[in-house]
């Protein structure tokens, strides 16, 4: 089974995630959304349709003609009813949902045609009006329904239960819930509480000493929960993230770090990003009213209609010691925010972020922090993605 990921045009709806990525690699649970349709229909190839800017870091594969290609929404997660019709489609027919094309299945010459083209044409198919199916629609959508999604990610991959290094001074609520792969460790102190929710721990991840975990909560491939952390219900720590203080609700995408003490809550975190210690994020206003974000493309406001909203922060943001985020702020791609003062709520990608000032980044400068990040973890960073990186420049 082949299978290629196409997005609407809601993608916008999710910058600045998606000014470095396709919506397919939002990371949601345990897995990114393509991961989850790979793992659930075991499929032979992934594919996808991607924007210009982002065919250097995500660039397309040989598809093979003579065998049927699914072509996916990527904001469409693969529950366990809509994958029951997904199975059921032949070619030549595609799922719709009032104006949304969920999966549409065709033959593999027709496949290779929009993939040459760039562009899905679905007009010559037969639709097959549809129910109404789980998708995400706005950012917010990502840590709302992470929770559920743990839990989904869990029942798909049907993860080991004994696996890793778990200290005998540990403490595990409902272990029946709770979920340690290959090379994991949980060291003494640790307590991790399953019984509103299931615990995963990755392989070759850490949870160090002290640190209390309240399921659902996903620890993937690699990362570090600090000694002393507490992580709360709906949170995803991503792979090769390292995370300390104060976590609820909260997605880490990978490669992150929050090493120290502070508050992160509601709140999206894209790859590659580091905050400081005792970085705060306020999630709740102090008259208990909705929040409003500003949208990226038109820089307007926008109500959330959330009471509960943190920060979303692009790839490579980082933030300096004791640094405070207000309710609903929306940091772009590559940003050094040091101000000893709330920061404005919107803050550009390659921002420079003082005291009541906000300035270009320097390409340079911005490239060897990267840089400098990057091979702490035995990474490059490409010439792909600093071409994909250096289009946020400021002018």
């Amino acid at each position: 089974m082949q299978l290629c990921f196409f997005e609407d045009d809601m993608c916008k709806n999710f910058h600045p995630l998606t000014l470095t990525r396709p919506v397919d690699d939002l990371r949601i649970g345990i897995m990114t959304i393509a991961q989850k349709w790979e793992y659930a229909l075991n499929a032979s190839s992934i594919h996808r349709i991607v924007r210009e800017d982002l065919k250097s870091e995500f660039p397309s594969h040989q598809l093979d003609a003579s065998k049927p290609c699914y072509f996916i929404n990527s904001r469409y997660v693969p529950e366990p009813t809509l994958l029951e019709k997904v199975r059921d489609l032949s070619p030549g027919n595609c799922l719709q949902n009032a104006e949304n094309i969920i999966v549409a299945c065709i033959d593999g010459e027709t496949a290779k045609d929009w993939m040459t083209k760039g562009k899905p044409n679905f007009n010559s198919l037969f639709i097959l009006e549809s129910q109404e199916f789980l998708s995400i629609e706005q950012l917010w959508d990502l840590f709302k329904i992470n929770g559920g999604q743990i839990k989904q990610d869990i029942e798909l991959i049907q993860p080991s239960k004994g696996g890793g290094q778990i200290s005998e001074h540990a403490i595990l609520q409902n272990p029946e819930d709770i979920y340690i792969e290959g090379g994991a460790t949980i060291e003494a102190g640790c307590i991790l509480n399953a019984e509103n929710g299931p615990i995963y721990i990755g392989e070759n991840a850490t949870v160090m000493n002290g640190a209390l975990l309240r399921g659902p909560v996903a620890v993937c491939e690699g990362a570090t929960i600090k000694m002393g952390a507490k992580i709360y219900e709906d949170t995803t720590i991503g792979p090769v993230c390292k995370v300390g203080g104060e976590v609820n609700n909260s997605i880490f995408h990978s490669y992150s770090n929050k090493g120290h003490d502070g508050f992160l809550g509601n709140s999206i975190i894209g790859q590659w990003c580091n905050l400081g210690a005792d970085t705060n994020t306020s999630n709740l206003k102090n008259n208990y009213s909705t929040v409003r974000i500003t949208e990226w493309d038109s820089e307007t406001e926008i109500e959330t209609g959330e009471q509960f909203f943190g920060t979303v922060m692009g790839d490579h943001t980082k933030t300096a010691i004791n640094t405070q985020l207000n309710t609903g702020t929306i940091c772009g791609v590559s940003c050094n925010i040091f101000s000893n003062d709330f920061p404005a709520k919107f803050i550009p990608s390659f921002s420079w972020v003082g005291p009541n000032v906000i300035q270009p980044y320097k390409l340079d400068k911005a490239f060897d922090a990267m840089q400098a990040m990057m091979a702490r973890r035995d990474t490059e960073l490409t010439k792909s993605i600093k071409k994909n990186n250096s289009r946020f420049v400021q002018t």
